[in-house]
This record gives structure tokens, C-alpha cells and sequence, in this order.
């Protein structure tokens, strides 16, 4: 099937399992615009404008940092993050995870662009830990850490690794950044404020289109002094538009309704978990949940998979997954599942229709 057949598939489907509802541009916009009429809101020139600036500031507050910069793109971001951090000490050195978005999604960038050299610690597999950082005998400028770690199925480190890691640096002048891609799931699953978990951090990223569900855009946060340099970085490199606002309403509109959702979105994701134990054909990464994302494995091909998939979405109008990964297992493949609104809002029956779908279908390889 071509691209354009499959996303009208799936939207077609009247039971989407993964993520947040679906909506319209039509309906978004029109959604900005009321709320935009209601609060007064006046466009930003090039960044500077009564909305982003109490924006930057309500997210710095909510996560204990003094100043914070709206950006177009986390990728944009985290590089220019590190490459300040690297500057500041002398060394080109940044401790990452071989899962860091930085390493996976950003085509070296922060190599080709000369920002930092990029040093992999810990298991593949697992989050790295204080003593990963303790053998590295090289000077570290800065360490990045994913909270939580997306690319092995949303696993956090545990709360008293992580205050021991935030410890180190510290002692050890090692600037310590945050990829907070998805820290408002991170909270839920600590079960702690967000000003808890960023405490420690020289900086964080946070987004806005993921949990929050905006139409895009990132924020660096850290000391005034930092972002003050960071702001420049951005404007170097094409970051600086002419108009952020609309980003920033697509944020700001719901942001505190997505923030407020969750924990509930986390209660939901260990109910999943529980309804999966029924299902030995499936298996979960991590094996218990960590924040409302995990990786189901699957025992058949990513295209069988895939298939699968697209019979289950014609014949009963539900929508599983929406991509499926190989693995390193022959007969076995990987889907990502984010509880969100679709599955905080679906009824538990139709949820184990669902799964009952696809277990059949594995079990009975009539695809």
C-alpha cells in the first residue's frame, strides 16, 4: 500500500489505539483562534512578545530553571545546548546514550556541523548509570540524559541513580542536559513535580508537540546567563522566525489540560500492562511500566506485522500500531504504543477486542 492509502486507512478507522484523537487543521485553527481572541494574544516580532515571554517564564517556573527560550526545533536545540556547555569547559566531549535522539534521528548534525564529539556510555539496552559515567577517563564536558529514554520503550533510571548521576556532575563540573522530550510522562511516572525531576540539570529540552500535542516547537531552559548566549546560537543558525506565535497558542491552549492528564494517561498505561499478561504472545519493554509509552514485541516479521495490521484496520475498523520495527530476532518485530487520549478514553472491551484481533490473527497466521 502507498503512503497516502495507508493514512486514509487509518483514518478511516473508527478505534485508533496509539496516541492523542486526531483533529482536523481546520479544527485546530479554529480552536487557536478562539483561544486567541479570548486571551488578547498579539504576534511575536522575532521571539519577542508579551505571549512567548510569559510562556518562557511559566515553564521555567513549573521546572525550577531562571529563564527559558522558545525554539522552532529540539534538534536545533540540544546541539546548541551541548556545543555552549562544551565551550564553557574546554573539551568537546558529550556523554550520550547509543539511543539519544541526537545519535538516532539527526543525521550527525551535531558532527558534521562541528558542534561536540560524541562519546556512547552504558548498555544499548538499559539506562546509563553513574558508574558508566565514573569510567570514562576522559574529560567530559556535558552528559545528555532522556527522560525518558524513548528509543527502549520509555524505561526511566531509577529515582536514586538518577539524584546520584545529578551528584557527580555536579562534583565533577560536568554540565548535565536534560532531553525532556517527553519529561511531562517522566514526571507522571516518578510520581514527582516537575521542578523535582529538572533540579540538578544545568539545562533541559522540552517539546511541545509530542505529550502536549502542539503544532511544534521546543524550549531550552536553563540560567539566564545561558540562554542568553543560547539566543544568539539560534539566531546563527536560521532559528531565529520572524513569527513564533503560533506555535506557542497551539502550546499554550492545552498545555495545562495535557500536563493535568498525566497521571491518569500513567494509571492507564499499568492497566494495559496488567491486561497484556493475559496475552502470551506479546512482550513488553519495559517488562513493568516505567510512563504511559512501551514497545510490544511481536512474534512474527515486520511485515507480517504490518499486514496484519491493515487487514485487522479494513475488516473490524481498528487501528493497532502505527509502524512496526525489526529487531534482532528473526520472527519477531517491535511496535510503540503512547497511551494518550485514544486509549485514556477508550472502553475497556473495546481495548481487549483489540488485542484479542491481533492475538488471533498471530496465532492463527491467516494474514
Amino acid at each position: 500500500m502507498t503512503d497516502a492509502e495507508i493514512s486514509a486507512l487509518r483514518q478511516n478507522c473508527h478505534t485508533t489505539l496509539p496516541g492523542h484523537r486526531a483533529i482536523t487543521p481546520a479544527e485546530t485553527f479554529a480552536r487557536m483562534a478562539t483561544w486567541s481572541e479570548a486571551h488578547q494574544v498579539q504576534h511575536d516580532i522575532y521571539g519577542d512578545g508579551e505571549l512567548l515571554q510569559s510562556f518562557e517564564n511559566k515553564i521555567a517556573a513549573l521546572l525550577g530553571m531562571e529563564a527559558g527560550l522558545f525554539c522552532i526545533t529540539g534538534t536545533l536545540t540540544q546541539v546548541t545546548a551541548l556545543r555552549l556547555a562544551c565551550e564553557e569547559r574546554g573539551s568537546p566531549l558529550v556523554a550520550l546514550h547509543a539511543s539519544s535522539h541526537i545519535l538516532v534521528h539527526e543525521r550527525s548534525n551535531y558532527q558534521l556541523l562541528d558542534h561536540f564529539k560524541a562519546l556512547q556510555i552504558g548498555n544499548p539496552h538499559r539506562p546509563w548509570t553513574m558508574k558508566d559515567l565514573q569510567a570514562q577517563p576522559e574529560k567530559i564536558a556535558a552528559a545528555l540524559y532522556e527522560l525518558p529514554m524513548r528509543e527502549i520503550g520509555g524505561q526511566l533510571p531509577e529515582w536514586e541513580e538518577l539524584n546520584a548521576i545529578k551528584a557527580y556532575c555536579r562534583q565533577h563540573d560536568i554540565h548535565l542536559h536534560m532531553d525532556g522530550a517527553r519529561l511531562w510522562e517522566a514526571t507522571a511516572g516518578y510520581g514527582r513535580r516537575l521542578a523535582e525531576v529538572a533540579s540538578g540539570f544545568d539545562t533541559a529540552y522540552v517539546s511541545f508537540y509530542k505529550g502536549i500535542g502542539g503544532l511544534g516547537g521546543a524550549m531550552l531552559l536553563g540560567n539566564a546567563e545561558f540562554i542568553a548566549k543560547a539566543r544568539v546560537w539560534m539566531h546563527r543558525q536560521g532559528g531565529s522566525v520572524f513569527r513564533r506565535s503560533p506555535y506557542v497558542v497551539a502550546a499554550a491552549m492545552q498545555f495545562d489540560e495535557r500536563l493535568a492528564a498525566m497521571p491518569a494517561c500513567f494509571a492507564r498505561a499499568q492497566w494495559l500492562f496488567e491486561e497484556l499478561r493475559a496475552y502470551p504472545e506479546f512482550k513488553t519493554n519495559p517488562a513493568t511500566p516505567q510512563c504511559n509509552m512501551l514497545h510490544l514485541y511481536l512474534p512474527t516479521d515486520r511485515d507480517a506485522a504490518i499486514a496484519i495490521r491493515n487487514r485487522i484496520a479494513q475488516e473490524h475498523g481498528i487501528w493497532l500500531f502505527n509502524n512496526a520495527a525489526h529487531t534482532a530476532l528473526p520472527e519477531q518485530c517491535m511496535v510503540e504504543w503512547y497511551v494518550g487520549d485514544n486509549l485514556l478514553n477508550m472502553a475497556d472491551e473495546k481495548l481487549r477486542q483489540a488485542l484479542s484481533l491481533l492475538a488471533n490473527a498471530l496465532n492463527k497466521r491467516d494474514y
